[in-house]
């Protein structure tokens, strides 16, 4: 088993709950999704971006509106909508359940480890 497989589940798990915020702070263009998750070294291609923005828009989570472009075609800007604040309130909760619990395992590891 090789630990790079388990990394990129890992991210994969968060991918939609850190699109989300990152849509939540207003109008975004992919490309800036893209960008700022690679930076977070939550990488993603856009093969896997869009179809994910999809799912989330026929969700009602997200909408998006086209911007006339200065520099080339029309790009299309995504927002939450209510229904997608509201889920993502839920995830912000469930993220910071899952945090306690793991750190709870996580140091509980640690001081049987340094018992030894």
């Amino acid at each position: 088993m090789k630990v790079e497989n388990t990394q990129v589940q890992m991210r994969k798990g968060i991918l939609e709950f850190c699109i989300l915020h990152i849509i939540s702070r207003g109008e975004v263009y992919a490309s800036d999704m893209l960008e700022e998750l690679t930076s977070a070294r939550i990488i993603v291609v856009e093969g896997t971006l869009y179809p994910l923005l999809t799912r989330l828009r026929k969700a009602g989570l997200v909408e998006y509106k086209w911007v006339e472009s200065t520099s080339g075609p029309p790009r299309k800007y995504y927002t939450l909508t209510n229904k997608g604040s509201e889920f993502l309130s839920q995830l912000d909760k469930t993220w910071k359940e899952l945090v306690d619990s793991t750190n709870k395992i996580i140091k509980s590891s640690v001081k049987k480890d340094s018992s030894k």
